[in-house]
């Protein structure tokens, strides 16, 4: 990776998020000359990275370029911007779970401009992107997996080479089915606990010593146990999202996911009951109203109430 003296080589972000804020602010630790683009100014502002002015000055004052993007509208805009850009000899790093095809149209676009870029999608949540212990699932050319591996290994705890361009985000929907599926499993888990009179709190610790715990019950659980789920370490809206973009793919090469098939209608009760802007374990909400028991009282609300 190229650098001016002064770090350990030029990053540029665009997409200045939860995830790109996160991943800016371990890079510039680590040493790294670390620039960021949002179409949201405040989020650069809040970054560590130096705010820029467009993805073409991202891509003149960088190297190598994270893509930390919300929507195949927002990827179609700045693959664009990238092309027009005289990209030649940048490498560019798609992290979101988008569609494929999405993918491969700016792959194969940024191509014909001179930029490598990699679909390169991560597990973790904003949680996880806060204390540097993703896992990137990296896929595309081995040339331009080599120059990212330095930034890979600071943002995240272990990155994967999967090979031909495409299969990160193919590891990513496997990934993705199960954090759908465990989610859903733990908030009816804890469910069943509460209503035959178990305490929560002892649930959460029982269940996560023993074989039937998953990491979506060791992180989402106690948000369920203290009805928390603000700040959301992944929103709901964005696991449903996910998950739909999953199911597509399996019906497109003929793969049948029954338990996806039926965790969907609880995540679009779940947008339905407004709790789309909160943490997916918020689908805990789902059965206590369903068992005609009013919601648990959010601590926050709590003290709300008493000031």
């Amino acid at each position: 990776m190229g650098s001016d003296g002064t770090g350990r080589g030029r990053v540029g972000v665009i997409g200045v998020g939860v995830m790109g804020g996160a991943m800016s602010g371990h890079l510039v630790a680590a040493g790294f000359e670390v620039c960021g683009y949002d179409v949201e100014l405040a989020k650069v502002a809040a970054s560590a990275a130096t705010p820029v002015g467009s993805v073409a000055d991202v891509a003149a004052r960088s190297d190598v370029v994270l893509l930390s993007l919300p929507s195949v509208s927002a990827l179609d805009t700045v693959a664009a911007e990238l092309a027009d850009a005289e990209p030649a000899g940048l490498v560019a790093v798609e992290m979101g779970t988008l569609p494929l095809e999405a993918k491969q149209q700016a792959h194969d676009r940024l191509a014909a401009a001179g930029c490598d870029l990699l679909d390169a999608p991560v597990s973790g949540t904003g949680l996880q992107a806060a204390d540097a212990t993703l896992v990137v699932y990296s896929s595309g050319s081995r040339a331009g997996f080599e120059r990212a591996l330095p930034i890979f290994e600071v943002i995240g705890r272990r990155s994967y080479d999967l090979g031909a361009f495409g299969n990160g985000s193919r590891m990513k929907f496997v990934a993705n089915l199960l954090v759908a599926v465990h989610t859903l499993a733990a908030a009816e888990a804890h469910a069943l606990g509460r209503a035959a009179g178990l305490d929560p709190e002892v649930t959460q610790d029982v269940i996560s010593a023993g074989v039937g715990t998953s990491s979506m019950f060791d992180i989402r659980g106690p948000m369920m146990v203290s009805d928390s789920f603000d700040p959301p370490s992944a929103r709901l809206a964005i696991i449903r999202k996910d998950a739909g973009i999953i199911a597509d793919f399996a019906q497109s090469i003929g793969t049948e996911t029954p338990l996806l098939d039926a965790a969907l209608p609880l995540y679009e009760r779940g947008l339905e009951a407004g709790l789309g802007d909160l943490d997916a374990a918020a689908l805990h909400r789902l059965f206590a109203a369903g068992a005609g028991e009013p919601p648990a009282e959010s601590p926050s609300s709590r003290s709300q109430e008493s000031r």
